[in-house]
């Protein structure tokens, strides 16, 4: 069976992770990774406080083994409504806003009144009147749930958790960090993070402009063995995770084959266009976050492009955006928007099962490992 220490470190039986990708890795889809002996992790980056409780007591109603929690810890959001030399980011709100209506209209695509948009965020009613969504006062306030409910596991998919490092390990949380340099794995190690997860320009969502490949073993390299090292980014299946092994990894972090799950919580038409996607369906773009992030090849990110316009910083960017990913949601529009995805794309083939994925991956990564020792070498 393969083992590693991320196995002890997690109380897992595969070293294989669940990425927490945003409103995807619901506690259904969590819950069933870990059932299966991975680690389910919740994508909690867009879960207002009072659903992010939510989303985590569910949880513990569907397995009773280790489980980790997913959010965003930018630093740069701080800054963002800065603009130095020109008008802020608050202040060009109105001229994106208007660039999404006319985005809209030429879609034949209506705008969302309120209750329409958070029904299609899937926002918690006690939410609605709580801080914005991706700014600072958010993820504080993310931060003091995940404390509260004593998560097993928390991992920052971006950012650095530093701030409440104290408290998590006060609750006997273990703690991860994802980083896309070996500048950043040296910040979280510093903080005292028990895990770092190395995620390449490979992965979907927000990643990092190194590849996976070249990323691994400087992680790996940057720490010097004092916390073990998570593979991530482009990594769908056994031969992935094997590669990730010998790169000195000793785990992987693993999201967009699980998005092509019955439990994903996204939509029947974006886990149809994963499917059809290929290895040349993913596109990097700000339009969507504010941030750059890898997702399915889509009109929104194509529209931004074709008329030269930058994309406003997290979390402007993102009130801007929730109106046009609502209306595609709810249109069942995947070419409008389908989604975060990392460049595994290609090895899509259908939609299954959560735990029939980490079973395939297991044993492609077992088969891919005794292959490689029979190599001779000399």
């Amino acid at each position: 069976m393969l083992h590693t220490r991320i196995c002890d470190i997690l109380g897992i039986r595969h070293p294989i992770l669940l990425a927490g990708m945003g409103r995807a890795s619901t506690p259904e889809l969590a819950a069933a990774v870990s059932n299966a002996g991975g680690l389910g992790v919740l994508g909690a980056a867009a879960c207002g406080p009072n659903q992010l409780r939510e989303w985590i007591r569910r949880t513990r109603a569907l397995t009773d083994r280790s489980f980790g929690v997913d959010t965003l810890l930018p630093a740069s959001v701080r800054r963002a409504g800065a603009n130095a030399g020109g008008p802020s980011a608050e202040e060009m709100l109105p001229q994106h806003r208007r660039f999404a209506r006319d985005f809209l209209a030429s879609e034949g695509l209506p705008e969302l009144d309120a209750a329409a948009l958070d029904e299609q965020l899937n926002r918690h009613p006690a939410d609605r009147d709580g801080p914005r969504p991706l700014s600072r006062e958010f993820f504080e306030a993310q931060m003091e749930v995940v404390i509260d409910e004593r998560v097993p596991v928390y991992a920052a998919g971006l950012g650095n958790p530093g701030p409440w490092m104290e408290r998590l390990k006060a609750n006997g949380t273990v703690v991860l960090a994802v980083v896309g340099t070996t500048r950043h794995a040296a910040q979280v190690v510093r903080s005292g993070v028990d895990v770092v997860v190395a995620q390449g320009h490979d992965g979907g969502g927000h990643n990092s402009p190194v590849g996976t490949m070249a990323l691994i073993p400087q992680v790996v390299d940057a720490v010097e063995g004092r916390v073990p090292v998570v593979g991530a980014g482009g990594i769908g299946d056994g031969r992935g995770v094997a590669a990730a092994l010998m790169l000195g990894a000793e785990g992987a972090w693993i999201g967009t084959a699980f998005l092509a799950t019955d439990e994903a919580g996204i939509s029947g038409p974006q886990k149809q266009a994963l499917v059809d996607g290929g290895d040349e369906g993913t596109t990097v773009s700000r339009s969507v976050t504010g941030k750059p992030a890898r997702m399915v090849k889509n009109r929104w990110a194509a529209a931004y492009a074709e008329a030269g316009v930058e994309p406003l910083p997290m979390p402007y960017q993102g009130i801007v955006s929730s109106q046009v990913t609502a209306a595609a949601l709810a249109a069942g529009r995947a070419d409008v928007w389908g989604g975060f995805a990392g460049q595994g794309l290609g090895m899509i083939r259908a939609v299954r099962p959560a735990a029939a994925v980490v079973q395939e991956i297991i044993e492609g990564a077992e088969r891919a490992l005794r292959r490689a020792g029979s190599w001779q070498v000399g």
